[in-house]
């Protein structure tokens, strides 16, 4: 029996859907050639993640085996698949290969942090491969909603394993390939060990719908709309911006596209040659010219975020264009869970100027980018693995992922993010746990979800803040009385008094009953005077702050 084995292990978008981070390794035990797919990202949210630039996933444990990591394989150009590959270049150190347009973005990414764009390297799409120690890899088309997506076929020397990436089964996208049936099913000719799959639309069970069915009900809505026609979706959707555009042409309107990541997805697919015949546009200073029943604006900010183009129109105005009564704003897309309170907020801003909003409950104006369970199914047939392996979803995504296989008589094996599958035998086994977490981009700084730095952040958030002031003499006697500054706290409780003044008696109390020993040490001095303020407010407002006492001693 060979001392050698082909493992498999998620240390990001196997529980969850984002930050994917796939590794696979083969060799002796703790000593396997390793290769990375995917390194990307998730977005934070202010009640788990105040302040909180980007979501990272952990890996420590890949960074500790750096020097037997090979490669790094990005599918496809979304932020949650290629996001995070400028922010662990310096830790990781490895070639990252991508096709054209993937590439492309990542090149940019690099760029901006400092790192030579050269590290990643442009590959062409199946039936060439890339050598990575052990590794064979090559990048097969299959259509999402990103030009240029690839799924992965992975050849070791204990067998085949095929990566499906994000995918659906569009034979007519728009933009970006067709899925190819027969492609795929040559690619199981050798026979297959392994199927890591796609598990997004595991619950959806009707078939997906092709990209190219949306043109004619967008154009038909832009048809019976009098005043301007905005439009959102994902930047990234570069084929949902060209059915827009030409819908919005189509209609006889000027097309305007607003926010940054939009204009940088369709300049990268024009520069790759995946985008060529795009609608003229015209720019945002043109755009405030143009009678608003003659303009299409198609902008940033479909999951709600405060800073794309869709917040700043509901919040008055964005490039000097303001929406007004009588204008329609369509989301052509779907909203992340997660991420509705965002979306609700921006419609009701709309709202209360008169402009009427339009979401995606009726199906017509949104296709998903990810295969539905009938799809899924047909994928398991045509692959005909000995093993599925569900990834890129919830937890209850995969659980349920595992269950289809087995409906299609397909052994699936449940590998939630630091579980690794040792995949060598005739059947993949769990042979190990690796801790996993993740990794916050704090402004420029990395920091751990278990710092504890986040956790504070909420608990002032939750709580206040009040910061205590004591100064003693050489003989550790209070110098004047104690003083309090406060953040975030009603400023009168059940008293009726000002809280300072009731909190600033409280600690003056406090400070005269002290003995020697309580004065003389930092430490126990901080913990009663921290108590003190705690209890009062307690008692004055029903909360107890998070509390900062500063001593200062006079030499």
């Amino acid at each position: 029996m060979s001392s050698e084995r082909l493992i498999y292990l998620p240390l990001g978008g196997a529980g969850e859907i984002g930050m994917n981070a796939y590794v696979y390794g083969y060799g002796k035990p703790d000593q396997e050639r390793l290769i990375l797919v995917d390194l990307g990202v998730t977005f934070p949210d202010m009640d788990g993640s105040p302040g909180v630039d980007l979501i990272f996933p952990d890996i420590q444990w890949l960074a500790e085996r750096s020097s037997q990591l090979e490669a790094v394989f990005v599918t496809h150009a979304h932020e949650d698949h290629v996001g995070a590959v400028a922010h662990y270049y310096e830790q990781l150190g490895v070639p990252i290969y991508a096709r054209a347009f993937t590439a492309n973005i990542a090149r940019r990414k690099m760029e901006d942090h400092g790192h030579p764009e050269e590290a990643v390297r442009t590959v062409s799409a199946w039936p060439e491969v890339t050598d990575a120690g052990p590794f064979r890899v090559g990048f097969v088309p299959i259509s999402h909603s990103i030009p240029e997506s690839s799924g992965l076929v992975i050849d070791t020397p204990a067998g085949r394993l095929v990566h499906s990436g994000d995918f659906k089964m569009d034979t007519d996208p728009v933009v970006g390939e067709p899925f190819d049936e027969d492609l795929w099913r040559s690619l199981a000719e050798p026979g297959v060990r392994a199927l890591m799959c796609d598990s997004t639309n595991v619950f959806t069970h009707h078939e997906g719908r092709s990209e190219s069915m949306l043109g004619p009900d967008i154009e038909a809505l832009i048809d019976g709309c009098k005043g301007a026609f905005v439009a959102t979706t994902f930047a990234s959707n570069v084929a949902r911006v060209k059915t827009l555009a030409e819908a919005g042409q189509r209609a006889g309107r000027s097309i305007c596209l607003m926010g940054r990541a939009m204009r940088r997805m369709i300049e990268a697919s024009i520069e790759t040659g995946v985008l060529g015949d795009f609608p003229r546009t015209v720019s945002p200073e043109d755009a405030r010219e143009i009678p608003h029943e003659n303009l299409m604006l198609i902008v940033t900010g479909s999951q709600g975020e405060r800073r794309a183009a869709s917040a700043q129109l509901a919040n008055g105005k964005y490039n000097g264009i303001e929406l007004r009564d009588g204008d329609t704003f369509l989301f052509s897309s779907k909203t992340i869970p997660g991420n509705e309170r965002g979306v609700i907020r921006i419609m009701n801003q709309f709202s209360e100027m008169g402009v009427d909003v339009i979401d995606d409950s009726s199906g017509n104006y949104h296709v998903s980018g990810h295969a539905n369970r009938p799809d899924l199914s047909r994928l398991h047939k045509i692959i005909q693995p000995q093993v599925v392996v569900p990834m890129h979803g919830e937890h209850r995504h995969l659980r349920e992922h595992v269950k289809l296989a087995g409906e299609n008589r397909i052994g699936g094996v449940l590998a939630p993010n630091g579980t690794m599958i040792d995949l060598s035998g005739n059947r993949a086994e769990v042979v190990g746990y690796v801790e996993t977490g993740r990794t916050y981009l704090d402004g420029s700084v990395k920091i751990g979800a278990l710092d504890g730095i986040v956790r504070d952040r909420i608990r002032m958030a939750l709580n206040g803040h009040v910061t205590v002031n004591v100064i003693l003499d050489e003989e550790d006697e209070p110098l004047g009385e104690p003083w309090c500054e406060v953040r975030g706290l009603a400023e009168t409780g059940s008293s009726r008094a000002p809280l300072i003044d009731v909190l600033e008696e409280d600690l003056s109390q406090f400070m005269g009953r002290a003995k020697s020993a309580t004065l003389s040490d930092d430490d126990v001095l901080e913990d009663g005077l921290r108590k003190v303020v705690r209890n009062s407010a307690m008692g004055e407002i029903g909360k107890k702050p998070e509390v900062t006492v500063i001593i200062s001693r006079l030499s």
